[in-house]
């Protein structure tokens, strides 16, 4: 078994047992309500419509062809299956890093019809960092992680640094010399190096920051010599390390990730702490879903972490499938915003969406 099979099965027994336990007890509970009340089935089904019944939306609030467009298609595409056939519509609402979309969500109805493609950087670091946002980390009902997306450090494939140590000592050696590329201020391309420089106590601005206008961009920019190194996503740079031309020095998965198995670990080379830099998605709903709706939910999604079309999809875009329950997923998003409020405070870091 791969590693990732390992990451992605790990609790998922124990994860359907205890979403069809809640669901069976919703269905007992209605059943009940039914005999007391002298209502029959001919009456509870003239009364009530199962869920759902007309096509859900998936708010991206991002544009399309990125992270969490491809991860919210590759959701909505299997969906269908497990929600009595109903379409499920994405529908990118973009602006202000992924603030507008997510109020959108944050402010919905709690039916279950409008849902979030929560990211890390519009659910995590901008509640951790932008003090006027309109909404908070926790404003919203938690479905389920979908996935993690492998967050890896990288030169050009000439670079010096051969290993991730090399790169640590140059940048303690040559102090606000070594340039590395981000998507912008506050992105999670920042957090990495900010995270290293925290890390092995390099200082605040050890190197110097060269924003661009997206991860391809700053991927780029490593690529064509602009800058010394960056850290990013995976997926928009894999092409490149697999040509032999940008070099991975780290990923922070818990485990080597298939596509670069000969690239350490965080925890390998010393760095757990990096660890809680990763991208990612999940489902989120508007705040107070009921019960039942949220253990309604917690079956589809365990339905969806068999689903081989929806791995397979998942794989493909270069993230490792996730899915966790609804606790964990809150236990999850609340220490990834603990981590980057921890950031933002320590380098002073103050964002205005």
């Amino acid at each position: 078994m791969s590693s990732t099979s390992h990451i992605r099965r790990r609790g998922l027994s124990a994860f359907a047992t205890a979403a069809a336990l809640s669901t069976l007890s919703w269905a007992v509970s209605v059943t009940g309500s039914m005999l007391l009340t002298g209502a029959g089935p001919a009456a509870a089904q003239a009364t009530a419509q199962p869920f759902p019944n007309k096509p859900l939306q998936i708010i991206a609030p991002f544009s399309a062809g990125g992270d969490a467009d491809l991860a919210a298609r590759a959701l909505a595409n299997v969906l269908p299956r497990y929600l009595n056939g109903q379409q499920v519509l994405v529908v990118n609402r973009t602006g202000a890093s992924g603030a507008i979309g997510s109020e959108m969500v944050a402010k919905a109805t709690p039916d279950g019809y409008t849902l979030l493609l929560a990211r890390v950087g519009s659910q995590a670091v901008l509640p951790a960092l932008a003090p006027k946002l309109g909404y908070r980390w926790n404003d919203y009902t938690f479905l389920g992680l979908l996935e993690l997306n492998p967050y890896v450090c990288m030169v050009r494939a000439d670079s010096p640094h051969r290993t991730f140590d090399d790169l640590v000592n140059a940048v303690r050696k040559n102090p606000k010399k070594l340039t590395y590329s981000t998507a912008g201020f506050g992105t999670i391309h920042e957090m990495g190096p900010q995270m290293m420089f925290d890390v092995f106590k390099l200082g605040k601005d050890a190197a110097i920051q060269v924003p661009f206008k997206g991860g391809g961009d700053a991927a780029i920019a490593i690529l064509s010599g602009q800058v010394d190194f960056g850290c990013g996503n995976l997926g928009p740079a894999n092409p490149q390390i697999q040509a032999g031309k940008l070099r991975a020095l780290m990923v922070t998965l818990p485990e080597r990730y298939k596509d670069i198995p000969d690239v350490p670990t965080a925890r390998e080379i010393g760095a757990e702490a990096m660890e809680r830099i990763v991208g990612w998605s999940a489902l989120f709903g508007p705040p107070n879903m009921s019960k039942e709706q949220v253990a309604f939910w917690s079956k589809v999604m365990a339905q969806v972490a068999k689903d081989p079309d929806w791995i397979r999809a998942t794989e493909k875009i270069g993230s490792v499938p996730q899915i966790r329950s609804p606790a964990d997923t809150a236990t999850f998003v609340r220490e990834q915003f603990e981590t980057y409020e921890r950031i933002g405070k320590t380098f002073g870091i103050v964002l205005n969406p």
